[in-house]
């Protein structure tokens, strides 16, 4: 029983209103991520490159790109990407996903 206490109360901390609330803001800057890499690759390799730009992206680049979630991305918004993929750190994801230079 006090397996099953444990285990309610690791779910219930997961779920938590802020956590929640993280994830739906990321979800948004993928979707907004997605479009602008698809400027510049195909449609599977953008997938992949969002993930890589998602990964590298600080706290508040996540919640100024998922501003524009519903509306086509505007210069900012291809700037603070271009800004992600310019980092070390997203080029080595890039690289290590088989994923080619970024053109733009």
């Amino acid at each position: 029983m006090p397996r099953l206490a444990l285990a309610c109360l690791l779910l219930a901390t997961a779920c938590s209103p802020q956590a929640m609330a993280d994830n739906v803001t990321a979800r948004a800057a993928r979707s907004v991520v997605v479009p602008v890499m698809q400027n510049y690759m195909a449609a599977p390799q953008a997938e992949t490159a969002a993930d890589c730009v998602m990964a590298n992206a600080s706290p508040g680049e996540i919640r100024a790109l998922a501003r524009d979630v519903g509306t086509r991305a505007g210069t900012l918004t291809v700037q603070n990407v271009a800004t992600i993929l310019r980092r070390p750190a997203t080029a080595a994801c890039l690289r290590a996903r088989g994923v080619g230079p970024v053109a733009g």
